[in-house]
């Protein structure tokens, strides 16, 4: 169950993530940092992979799990749930949303957001949260079906990676255009909890923080190097 807004406003979601090979990826550590989150504060968790949403769902039945997979292909750049076998697979886990990449770029295996979006909703009746890089693809996403649009790949795509994170710029005119029945979502590059709070000031209903909270690996490896000079 999606809370009600009430709970959710101005609410901080975790991103409790760790990349391939390393140690904090062990489902148990991915469920400790998920429990602690929750415990202290955080309205709901966003969870990458089957295994991690199903141990954190087990641990803690009622948190708002937001799921996605990372796959990547050899024919598309898209690597957040980017089609129909990972959109089950999220959802079979005990997800109660699922973030998938809503811009418009070429999909794995030529499949079509508009006709994946649909298919969640009509089949699943799942509720989607639109990763997104621009206001246009956040404007297409909702008119699409999306509940939630996010700025998560804003500066992560081909037509953002020369601007930096966090993606503030777009949230103004997101809010502006959006039905306000869509959340608005800051995600990425979040680093502080002055910059959560200029999110919910352009605009944002809620903030995502991953990196700066359960990034280990990328937290240490940055104060190693910045440490050399």
């Amino acid at each position: 169950m999606i809370p009600t807004t009430e709970r959710l406003d101005q609410g901080l979601i975790v991103s409790v993530q760790a990349p391939q090979g390393s140690p904090m990826r062990d489902p148990q550590v991915i469920v400790a940092m998920a429990e602690a989150s929750l415990r202290c504060g955080a309205v709901g968790v966003r969870l990458e992979s089957p295994e991690h949403i199903g141990a954190v769902r087990r641990r803690c039945p009622d948190a708002l799990i937001i799921g996605l997979w990372k796959c990547t292909f050899p024919d598309s750049s898209v690597y957040i749930t980017p089609g129909w076998r990972e959109v089950q697979a999220v959802w079979s886990a005990g997800a109660d949303m699922i973030a998938l990449d809503a811009t418009q770029r070429h999909r794995p295996d030529g499949q079509r957001l508009e006709e994946l979006i649909q298919r969640c909703r009509s089949e699943l009746r799942a509720p989607l949260m639109a990763d997104v890089d621009s206001v246009s693809n956040g404007l297409n996403a909702a008119e699409l079906g999306c509940d939630w649009v996010s700025t998560t790949l804003y500066g992560y795509t081909e037509k953002t990676a020369g601007q930096p994170p966090p993606g503030l710029s777009l949230l103004p005119e997101l809010r502006q255009e959006l039905k306000t029945s869509v959340r608005l979502i800051c995600e990425g590059g979040i680093a502080s909890p002055s910059a959560a709070r200029a999110a919910l000031e352009a605009g944002a209903d809620n903030v995502v923080v991953g990196t700066a909270i359960t990034g280990v690996d990328l937290q240490v490896k940055a104060y190693c190097q910045g440490m050399k000079g």
